[in-house]
């Protein structure tokens, strides 16, 4: 017995769109951040990937923020 809900392609493939988008450039520019923070203050290449680190983590924070945002603004199921 179906439910009578659809799932919307058109609003899944915008938002999936628009997250790989952001996502390109918030991981670019977090890691970006992180190389550039380290060579500021000197630091060893330990504190380089602990700063790439925290900036990519903060990115798919981000990330995951816009789709839950997006997702209720473009609702992916109908009915």
């Amino acid at each position: 017995m179906t439910t009578g809900r659809r799932i919307r392609w058109d609003h899944v493939s915008t938002v999936v769109s628009a997250a790989i988008l952001l996502g390109a450039e918030l991981i670019g520019a977090g890691l970006a951040a992180g190389w550039a923070i380290a060579a500021l203050f000197d630091a060893s290449w330990v504190w380089e990937l602990i700063f790439e680190g925290t900036f990519a983590l903060l990115a798919v924070y981000g990330i995951y923020r816009f789709v839950m945002k997006a997702k209720s603004v473009e609702p992916f199921v109908e009915g």
